[in-house]
């Protein structure tokens, strides 16, 4: 969909995904095929390597200048992908927060790898409940993020993010009040039915293209990669055949069954977006839906 936006619109297409940043990670993530880069250019896909913390203020950064390079030409940037925190971020900015303690977060992973994540989740409620209700006590990585914001500052993280809150409910603001960028978005959607067909086909072509070569690699190297890459969908449920706990197939279940629960979280979440949906029905041309976003929508809206 946003190549055929973007062949009608003359524009480029800026990657909003926090997996496709990664170098090597290619299969697992649906990175653009090198036909596609060549037809149209592309913006921030292999911008980090896996062993690198990558954060969202480095995805605002570099977003940013993709952003400016694309206007100083005259072209129109078409901003595609499913992360919503990304776009959230890019769109709104950053809340204000402290930089990263090393020994604070040392000993907070210290805790996470001899007892689990459940027991950040609970102090975590203990303190900052309204953080404790929106991350799930196995998002390690949120879970410390959090606890390290409260230990630094003595302020919940909650508290601060209100202060950020933008279209997503804060008092006295209107959807996107105050935008960083003029935009025209479209959420496209799907019935479920051909969503799960979709994910199942899409599941099978990954695994022809190499996706357990790539997932060996990631599971024999995840000693020293970031938590990103080892925590995304894609990866993790493949890990139980090679460590011999499940067969191939069950595993590539697994992943069809995780990717449909991302899909239903992405939903839920790009729906707090101020955004027209488009609903593509079964053996809808792409194409002729382009020409009609670039008729109406983005020619309204050319930001």
């Amino acid at each position: 969909m946003a190549l055929a936006c973007a062949r009608r619109l003359g524009g480029e297409i800026v990657s909003v995904d926090s997996m496709k940043v990664y170098r090597r990670l290619d299969v697992a993530t649906a990175k653009p095929s090198e036909r596609e880069r060549a037809e149209i250019r592309h913006h921030c896909l292999d911008i980090s390597d896996p062993e690198t913390v990558f954060s969202v203020a480095d995805f605002v950064r570099a977003a940013e200048a993709a952003i400016r390079d694309i206007h100083s030409r005259g072209r129109l940037a078409l901003l595609s992908g499913g992360t919503a925190l990304y776009f959230r971020a890019l769109l709104e900015g950053l809340f204000e927060g402290p930089g990263r303690h090393p020994e604070i977060r040392r000993e907070l992973e210290a805790k996470a790898d001899n007892l689990g994540s459940s027991p950040l989740h609970r102090e975590l409620a203990a303190l900052d409940p309204a953080a404790a209700a929106k991350i799930h006590p196995t998002d390690r990585r949120r879970l410390i993020r959090a606890l390290e914001v409260l230990i630094l500052t003595g302020e919940p993280i909650s508290r601060r993010q209100r202060q950020w809150a933008g279209f997503h409910g804060g008092e006295g603001r209107t959807f996107f009040s105050l935008p960083r960028y003029p935009f025209a978005m479209v959420r496209v959607t799907r019935s479920r039915e051909e969503l799960r067909e979709r994910i199942r086909l899409r599941v099978e072509r990954m695994a022809a293209r190499g996706l357990r070569e790539e997932a060996e690699w990631v599971f024999a190297n995840r000693d020293r990669l970031s938590p990103t890459p080892l925590q995304a969908v894609g990866y993790k449920e493949l890990f139980p055949f090679f460590s011999g706990q499940a067969d191939w197939r069950e595993c590539l279940e697994r992943l069809c069954l995780a990717t449909n629960r991302l899909v239903r979280g992405q939903d839920t979440w790009f729906r707090k977006f101020p955004a027209r949906e488009l609903f593509l029905s079964p053996g809808s041309d792409p194409e002729a839906a382009a020409d009609e976003l670039a008729a109406n929508e983005f020619a309204a809206n050319p930001g």
